[in-house]
């Protein structure tokens, strides 16, 4: 009867949780749709208007004057809104392992506003990023509608912000790859099921939505064509490799100047901070002048290099290698500033341009050396796959995401191989997850003040932890099993350890809410032991040693 009970709990739960997650990918869907489609209105209305500057340029004074405006409203923003500062993936990916919290209200609609700004205003600014952080806010608004604990909120901003990468790029796999790889770092059924039923239900959204509207619902880069060279040659193998390793080489300077540029802006104080505003604001309006390029995310600058695309638009009619060398050098320079000084913009589809403009211009490289032309697009494709995982350090979403982007199959294992010099030269270098270093920054920042946390837990048959393994258990961030008592013996709580009804479970760690962490634990497993606990470790004497170390959620 109690396996019944404990099942049937289990049952409820999983219900409630592809309930609440497919709730989540409705909004996130509806509310991520509606964002891109504005963000791509205002890329092309800022296109209209920086042309007709180049066309007149004694009108080029009211234009900076207007970006000096732009920036001082900007920097207000962050101000009064801090928390959506750069591209909001660091601050989401906080959230989501319980390091950091935010008013999902404001962050919600102050990223949205903010963001679509600095699109309007012709930076070099990616809608993806933002989406996520809202999509994140989604989450966090479904899961305090229905009063969810902390964390069960967790699991919605996780499906939240997964479905609004998704909705993003138009790629559902893409989007649960980036919830275990890059937000959570590990594997749990809950985090599963929930991130499944946002992600299916938010694409479902913005396609019907898109189609409803008469937009295209089909792959998001669709002038790459692969047809033309039907098999990889073992020479182009070595192109693959070649470009890989140039591409990655970029992308670990692209790491470590961006740690240098944020030192330097950190330096600068005036007008309380938001000063410093100014000079990406500034330098994008001299870069869009020079070129459309560099102007928005820059899908529109990777749909040309494709062999189906009209071309590349040319800088002040030079030759296609000094205009793709002149673009990838000034998309690189104002992402840098962009991310370095914290503007509310993405730079996730700026990463991808700078590595396609690279791509492109190794590819006229490797034709040059004997290359057959009819490989130029998946080259392109692994270019930009190489740098972005160079960079995130993520190779399977690197992956997943390039096929996705053009709905392809054919050049699956070179891309796999170029995506993993991109892996071994940034591992090579000890570049760090960005997005990590980041939040990492960003905690420091915060300086939050931790509460040690030390209880015991009798596991009830009928909660959540019941029949469980610990790692299959999302903690509570900076909380972990330490041991587990049964029937006189005191066990590792190592991962693969199965909980039973009646386990007396030793957890401990430092929180910023030790009440709130101590309410979850007792929802997730049991009644809470009020006895006193001896100070310290337990004594090693009867504990089972394990020939494997326990697992961790990485934070």
């Amino acid at each position: 009867m109690k396996r019944r009970e404990r099942l049937a709990k289990h049952a409820w739960f999983g219900l409630q949780i592809v309930f609440t997650g497919g709730l989540t990918g409705l909004f996130a869907g509806i509310v991520i749709t509606f964002y891109n489609i504005l963000c791509e209105m205002a890329e092309d209305f800022s296109r209209g208007y920086y042309d007709f500057f180049r066309r007149e340029p004694a009108f080029i004074p009211l234009l900076f004057a207007a970006l000096f405006l732009g920036a001082v409203v900007i920097g207000g923003t962050l101000r009064a809104l801090p928390f959506i500062r750069g591209s909001g993936i660091p601050q989401t990916e906080g959230a989501m392992r319980g390091l950091m919290r935010f008013a999902w209200f404001r962050t919600l609609t102050g990223m949205f506003a903010a963001s679509l700004f600095t699109v309007f205003m012709g930076l070099s600014a990616g809608a993806e990023g933002p989406s996520v952080i809202m999509g994140g806010a989604c989450g966090a608004g479904v899961g305090r509608a229905f009063r969810r604990n902390i964390i069960a909120r967790r699991y919605e901003l996780t499906a939240g912000a997964c479905a609004a990468l998704a909705v993003a790029f138009n790629a559902p796999v893409t989007g649960l790859a980036f919830a275990f790889e890059e937000g959570h770092r590990r594997f749990t059924p809950e985090v599963f099921l929930c991130s499944f039923a946002s992600v299916i239900t938010a694409v479902v959204t913005r396609n019907v939505l898109r189609w409803a509207l008469g937009l295209s619902t089909g792959a998001v880069f669709t002038t790459f064509s692969f047809s033309a060279a039907a098999a990889a040659d073992g020479m182009f193998y070595l192109y693959v490799l070649l470009t890989a390793a140039v591409c990655a080489l970029a992308g670990a300077a692209f790491y470590y100047l961006l740690l240098l540029v944020k030192k330097l802006f950190g330096k600068i104080g005036f007008w309380k901070g938001m000063g410093r505003m100014l000079i990406p604001f500034l330098l994008a309006g001299a870069a869009g002048l020079i070129t459309v390029n560099v102007m928005g995310g820059g899908h529109a600058f990777i749909e040309s290099l494709g062999s189906g695309a009209s071309g590349v638009v040319s800088v002040f009619s030079s030759p296609l290698w000094a205009t793709l060398l002149i673009v990838a050098v000034l998309k690189f320079a104002v992402t840098l500033v962009n991310m370095g000084a914290g503007v509310p913009c993405g730079a996730f589809v700026p990463m991808l341009a700078i590595g396609a403009g690279l791509g492109a211009l190794m590819s006229l490289a490797c034709r040059a050396m004997g290359m057959d032309p009819a490989y130029s697009d998946a080259l392109i494709l692994i270019a930009m796959s190489a740098f972005f995982t160079s960079v995130v350090r993520a190779p399977v979403t690197g992956i997943v995401m390039a096929v996705e982007l053009t709905w392809s199959f054919a050049f699956a294992l070179p891309l796999v191989a170029g995506v993993a010099v991109g892996y071994a030269i940034g591992a090579v270098l000890r570049v760090q997850p960005l997005y990590d270093r980041l939040l990492e920054d960003q905690l420091q920042e915060a300086a939050l003040p931790l509460s040690p946390v030390s209880a015991r837990f009798c596991v009830r048959g009928n909660c959540m932890a019941a029949g469980r393994s610990v790692r299959d258990i999302l903690w509570p961030a900076g909380v972990r099993a330490c041991t587990v008592e049964r029937g006189g013996q005191m066990l590792v709580a190592e991962g693969g350890r199965r909980l039973a009804e009646g386990d007396v479970v030793w957890v401990t760690g430092e929180s910023s809410a030790p009440e709130e962490c101590l309410e979850a634990l007792a929802q997730t497993l049991g009644d809470r032991l009020e006895e006193p606990i001896s100070s310290g470790q337990p004594s090693a004497e009867g504990v089972r040693p394990s020939a494997d170390p326990p697992d961790r959620e990485d934070t």
